[in-house]
C-alpha cells in the first residue's frame, strides 16, 4: 500500500500560532496559561485557562471579532464560523502555505478533508436564547451551520473547494485522532492522494467550565502548576482552544511535487474499554489494546519506540490509566520509551488535542528534539517505571506513539517515523 507522510502543519494554540512560536515553546517547556478575565467570579471554581492570543472572538458577533493580519478571509465564511472555524481557517493557511500546495492540489477529486470539533456550545446558546426572546424568523439564517457540531468541516470544505471526501469526526478527546487514522486510510487505500486533518475548538466558557460540573478541571489558581500530568498533586486539566491543521499525503504525491516530509505516518489502530461513560479503565484495558494493535499493524516493535506522546490530561484517575498501559505494552524497564504530555504547556484542547499533539510529534522529529514533561514536582508513585523527562532532551526520536483517548473510553494510537 502506498507510505504516507505529513507535508505540513498549521497551528492557532495557546503555546504559538505558527510552527516556530510552537516549537519554541516545546523546547523550552513554556507554557500558554492564564487567568481567564470571564473565570475571576466567586461562583466561578476554576480560573486558568489556556488562551489562544492575538485573537478576539468573544462576541457573538464576527463583525466584532479580531485576529492578526495576514489571513485573507471573506466576509461571507466569516459569518458561517464559530470561533473554532476561524482559528482552523488561520492554520489551514498556514498549512497549505507549509506544504507548498498551490489552489488545484488543494481544490480537487482526489484531496480531501477529516476535521473534528465539539461544534460551539457558545453560538448554539446564543442562536437558541435569540430564537426564544424574539422568535425564529428574526434569527441568523446561518446559525446552525455556525454552530452545530459539523461546523467546522462545513465551513472549510465549502471556503477551500474541497472536492474529496470529508467528514467530521465526534469521539469527544479522541476525535481528530480518529480524523487523522481514517485519513492514513483513505491515502493507504488509493482512495485519495492527499488529506487535510483539522482539529480545532472555541476554548470559553461555554465549552470548558461544563467540565467542572464533572470535577474534572484544575481549581488551581496559580497558572505555573494547574496543569501537571503525572504529578502526585495534580488535581484535574486546564482547558484550551485554537486550531490544527495536519496535511497528510501519499508517497507518489510527495514525489511528484518534491517536497521534504516532516515524518512518516505507519500506522495506527483504536480500541474501546467497554467500561464507563466518561472513566478510563482503571488497568487501561482499550488504550493497552490499541497500542497493541497500533504496533502489530506498523511492524514495530515495542523496544523501537523512542518517545511516547501521552494523552494524560492531569486527572487524577486517566493518567494513572494510561501509565499502567504503558508499563503492559512496554514490560522491559531498560527498553521503554520516554514519555511526556505536552498537555502541561498547552492545556487538554478536547476535539483538538490529537491533532496538535500529532503536529507536535511531527515537529519534534523534524527539529529533532524530544518535549519534557513540565511542572512535575514529585511523580505519582502510580506512575513510576515510566521513563518521564522532566525537560525537554537536544534527540531526535525515530519511531514516535501517540496516544489519545476519549468519553466512553475510545482509544486511538497513532504511530510515526522519522523521515
Amino acid at each position: 500500500m502506498p507510505r504516507v507522510f505529513i507535508t505540513g502543519l498549521g497551528f492557532v494554540t495557546s503555546i504559538g500560532n505558527d510552527s516556530a512560536a510552537v516549537e519554541r515553546s516545546l523546547r523550552e517547556l513554556r507554557h500558554g496559561f492564564e487567568l481567564y478575565p470571564p473565570f475571576q467570579k466567586p461562583d466561578s471554581p476554576c480560573k486558568v485557562v489556556g488562551t489562544v492570543k492575538e485573537f478576539n472572538t468573544d462576541s457573538a458577533d464576527c463583525e466584532d471579532w479580531a485576529w492578526p493580519p495576514g489571513y485573507p478571509i471573506k466576509r461571507e465564511a466569516l459569518r458561517t464560523m464559530a470561533p473554532n472555524g476561524l482559528y482552523a481557517h488561520c492554520a489551514m493557511l498556514q498549512a497549505i502555505a507549509d506544504a507548498r500546495l498551490d489552489a488545484a492540489d488543494v481544490s480537487n477529486p482526489r484531496t480531501g478533508l477529516n476535521a473534528a470539533s465539539g461544534g460551539s456550545p457558545f453560538l448554539t446558546h446564543y442562536h437558541h436564547e435569540r430564537m426564544l426572546k424574539v422568535g425564529v424568523m428574526r434569527c441568523s439564517p446561518f446559525g446552525i451551520v455556525s454552530s452545530i457540531v459539523g461546523t467546522l468541516n462545513f465551513n472549510l470544505v465549502a471556503a477551500f473547494r474541497i472536492q474529496g471526501s470529508s467528514c467530521g469526526f465526534s469521539s469527544a478527546c479522541a476525535s481528530s485522532a480518529h480524523a487523522l487514522g481514517f485519513a492514513f486510510d483513505d491515502i493507504a487505500l488509493g482512495r485519495q492522494d492527499r488529506m487535510f486533518v483539522v482539529g480545532a475548538e472555541d476554548g470559553n466558557t461555554d465549552a470548558i467550565l461544563p467540565f467542572a460540573g464533572m470535577r474534572t478541571l484544575s481549581l488551581q489558581s496559580d497558572p505555573a502548576i494547574a496543569s501537571r500530568p503525572f504529578d502526585a498533586a495534580r488535581d484535574g486539566f486546564v482547558g484550551t482552544g485554537g486550531g490544527c491543521v495536519l496535511v497528510v499525503e501519499s508517497e507518489a504525491e510527495v514525489a511528484r511535487r518534491g517536497v521534504a516530509p516532516y515524518c512518516e505516518v505507519l500506522g495506527w489502530a483504536q480500541a474501546s474499554d467497554g467500561y464507563n461513560v466518561a472513566i478510563s479503565h482503571p488497568d487501561g484495558s482499550g488504550l493497552r489494546a490499541a497500542m497493541t494493535g497500533a504496533l502489530g499493524r506498523s511492524g514495530i516493535a515495542p523496544q523501537d519506540v523512542d518517545y511516547v506522546n501521552a494523552h494524560a490530561t492531569s486527572t487524577l484517575i486517566g493518567d494513572v490509566s494510561e501509565a499502567r498501559a504503558l508499563r503492559a505494552v512496554f514490560p522491559e524497564a531498560s527498553t521503554r520509551p520516554l514519555v511526556s504530555s505536552t498537555k502541561a504547556l498547552t492545556g487538554h484542547g478536547l476535539s483538538l488535542a490529537g491533532a496538535m499533539e500529532c503536529g507536535f510529534c511531527a515537529l519534534a522529529m523534524r527539529s529533532g528534539f524530544i518535549p519534557g514533561s513540565a511542572h512535575i514536582t514529585r511523580v505519582d508513585p502510580e506512575c513510576e517505571g515510566i521513563c518521564i523527562p522532566r525537560r525537554t532532551l537536544p534527540t531526535a526520536p525515530g519511531v514516535v506513539m501517540k496516544n489519545s483517548s476519549g468519553f466512553g473510553g475510545a482509544n486511538v494510537v497513532l504511530l510515526f517515523r522519522k523521515a
